[in-house]
């Protein structure tokens, strides 16, 4: 099911994927179009369907206008260390590794730089065996 939102107008284009990290502390507060941009969930990744010809004004975006865009929630793929529990259709909750390995290809996805808090998922696929270079048994897993 697609949601309407707003997003800064030289972001608006169809297919563009982007994590919603919630809104800007203070700064939104007194504008009356607010329930309509933070009506997404923070820390979900969302595809864009369709932007509207609606354009309206905004005091965060650079040229200061945001787009009406039509998301929906898009598949996201996250690292999780390998247990009995990880399995197509189990339910777990997202933690970050919390890893130190800066150069590491992965440390993105296995410290869940998007995601503040933990949050429960649903594992739709395995998609495989993620190499680590600390030796951790990680798989990659689509949601």
């Amino acid at each position: 099911m697609s949601k309407i939102t707003l997003i800064g107008t030289d972001l608006a284009k169809a297919g563009m994927e982007f994590t919603f990290v919630g809104p800007l502390s203070g700064k939104c507060d007194e504008c009356s179009l607010r329930n309509v941009c933070f009506n997404l969930e923070k820390g979900r990744h969302y595809r864009i369907l369709n932007v509207r010809e609606n354009i309206n004004p905004c005091f965060i975006y650079n040229k200061n206008k945001v787009s009406t865009i039509e998301v929906e929630e898009a598949t996201s793929t996250f690292n999780v260390q390998y247990s009995r529990r990880i399995m197509e259709g189990s339910s777990i909750e997202l933690k970050s590794m919390e890893c130190d390995y800066l150069t590491c290809p992965n440390i993105e996805t296995c410290n869940l730089i998007h995601i503040k808090e933990p949050r429960k998922i649903v594992i739709k696929k395995i998609l495989g065996r993620i190499e680590c270079p600390k030796g951790y048994d990680m798989r990659k897993i689509e949601s």
